[in-house]
């Protein structure tokens, strides 16, 4: 690309999609930080029905990013899928807002409002299929917008991803805060109005994707199919497979037709897809691909494994993590400077409008004046301000066991620049360790995180006393250390090894993954289920018991993972074949 579509040394487009995902996550998240507490504080479910609906969703949010990327392949190409999965979101976000009732004990029996219940069902269906449309593609058009081996392609990757945990980082100061203090309807809301800002950032960016996300064969959209044309048809038939997704969510929070008591419908759902996937693979790489590009596939699919071991360990952080902050652990960082008059509103709001408007002031100077300074300083005091108002609400808000969930966002951006310019720096002098090197140094960290919240958990044990509050920080400084080793570099990974045909495909491979770790985390999440009976209170000791448990044994998964890793990760590299 010409000079002129640089910006802070990236493209230009790369910084619409990293607004775009940054609304999208920020509902997401928003969402996400609520969702648990929401069900077991306002709806009165038990922790294992909340964790299994929590899984599920999540489960099915990141399965079908498969769908959505062949579809994107085939036929829609990734701006419409994108704009396509946006709208759907808006949907799904705002109708989370309608809270309905609190249920209440009658009798000894839990009575809920059930059509407050449906509403909610539906739109995490919609939900689900918007993410469908959008996850894949949007993570492939950064991937596109880089020449092949470009070096700025990993930084690049980094910058996207730090897009992704900002707006993390925003959803759980503005809607995990906002739900919890001012009520969960106008939590879910602000999530809704995110969404909205995000598919006009999108749309308002196209100039920039210079075609990379366009339909690969525009006259087959135009093609009819039983007597309407295929792009209009697969709106609808997506449209309409949010209602069995819905009654999917509805049978796992009730556990009808659960096998076995664990495995619910939309975990099989998941295995059935899974099997379907790995035939394929199976199949394409044998009689579709060319030695050298079979290795790679296959080192790509062991990177997309060890994705699926450290997020079933991330995901902790919505489900067993927030369960234990919010019963066993102190809420402020620094209590001193917490305001306690009123209901302070979170300054981020402010934040979330002035990030993507100085990008686009910033974007329209350079396009007149590529020469011109004027457009990266004000891009970069509009980052200062920002900066400053997300240091005043992490201090100053009363914060909730979901508004916590900022720590794991706010170090993944903090470390974003550092690890930028750590594999720059180690790039040049030769010592940049290797993709398969750098997943496994990810897992290491992934699994040693629970260290301190089973050392938290052990000293609520010992005093009958809760934690502080600061055993979560270490934590989750240590997990997004791991982090930013795994995650970015493996999204790269993906666009620079999967046949350029299928790329789409296996990207959704890589979220087929994470929709395992999701519901897996839920299954282990139950082994610290605790529910208390109507009137009784919590006994600490017992319930730091239950939590240490399982804190000690995710750690000795993640590390006896990272090892064998380690082993494999020089094989791994030499299948690659020089990709970097």
């Amino acid at each position: 690309m010409p000079a002129r579509e640089d910006f802070l040394g990236h493209p230009k487009g790369v910084y619409v999609c990293f607004f775009t995902e940054m609304w999208e996550r920020f509902s997401f998240y928003g969402m996400k930080a609520l969702l648990l507490l929401y069900l077991i504080k306002y709806h009165r479910f038990g922790d294992a029905s909340g964790l299994d609906l929590l899984g599920a969703y999540g489960g099915l949010v990141y399965c079908l990013p498969v769908i959505g990327g062949l579809l994107a392949d085939r036929w829609l190409g990734m701006r419409k899928a994108v704009t396509f999965g946006g709208i759907l979101l808006v949907l799904g976000h705002l109708g989370m807002a309608v809270e309905g009732h609190a249920a209440s004990v009658v009798n000894g029996v839990v009575v809920r409002d059930e059509g407050a219940l449906r509403v909610m069902y539906l739109s995490l269906a919609l939900i689900i299929m918007g993410v469908g449309f959008l996850k894949p593609n949007i993570s492939t058009i950064v991937g596109k917008l880089y020449a092949d081996n470009d070096p700025r392609r990993d930084s690049g990757f980094s910058l996207f991803y730090a897009g992704i945990n900002l707006g993390a980082l925003f959803a759980s100061l503005v809607c995990g805060y906002v739900g919890e203090t001012w009520g969960w309807k106008y939590g879910f809301g602000a999530a809704g109005i995110g969404m909205v800002i995000g598919l006009a950032m999108f749309l308002w960016g196209q100039r920039y994707l210079h075609g990379h996300a366009e339909p690969p064969r525009p006259q087959a959209l135009r093609e009819s199919v039983a007597g309407i044309r295929r792009e209009w048809l697969i709106y609808a038939l997506a449209a309409l497979g949010t209602l069995p997704v819905a009654w999917l969510m509805w049978a796992t929070a009730n556990g009808a037709f659960a096998l076995g008591g664990q495995i619910s419908l939309a975990l099989l759902l998941m295995i059935v897809v899974l099997g379907a996937v790995l035939v394929w693979f199976g199949w394409f790489i044998g009689a579709r691909c060319t030695k050298v590009q079979r290795e790679q596939m296959l080192a790509m699919m062991a990177m997309i494994f060890m994705a699926l071991v450290f997020f079933t360990l991330y995901e902790q952080t919505y489900g067993s993590w927030v369960t234990f902050t919010d019963r066993l652990l102190t809420k402020d960082i620094v209590p001193a400077m917490v305001v306690r008059d009123g209901t302070p509103w979170p300054w981020s709001t402010v934040s979330l409008l002035l990030a993507p408007l100085a990008f686009f002031l910033a974007a329209r100077m350079s396009d007149r004046n590529p020469d011109s300074n004027a457009p990266r300083t004000l891009f970069l005091v509009a980052s200062a301000v920002i900066l400053v108002l997300l240091i005043r609400d992490c201090v100053a808000l009363p914060q909730t066991a979901g508004s916590l969930t900022y720590l794991g966002a706010f170090f993944l951006v903090a470390l974003a620049p550092i690890f930028t310019a750590l594999w720059g720096w180690l790039d040049k002098r030769r010592l940049d360790p290797s993709k398969p090197t750098k997943s496994a140094i990810g897992l290491l960290f992934g699994g040693l995180s629970f260290v301190p919240m089973a050392l938290a958990a052990q000293q609520v044990g010992a005093t009958g006393a809760i934690a502080s509050v600061w055993w979560l920080v270490l934590a989750y400084l240590i997990l997004e250390i791991g982090e930013m080793c795994l995650s970015p570099v493996g999204l790269s990974a993906v666009t620079q090894l999967a046949v350029p045909r299928v790329v789409s495909l296996m990207m959704g491979t890589w979220f087929l993954a994470t929709a395992f770790s999701e519901t897996l985390a839920a299954l282990f999440g139950k082994l610290a289920a605790i529910d208390v009976p109507e009137g009784e209170a919590m006994d600490l000791v017992a319930a730091a018991a239950k939590y240490e448990h399982l804190f000690w044994l995710l750690m000795w998964i993640g590390i006896g993972c990272a090892v064998l890793a380690f082993l494999v990760a020089p094989l791994l590299r030499r299948m690659m074949h020089g990709v970097k």
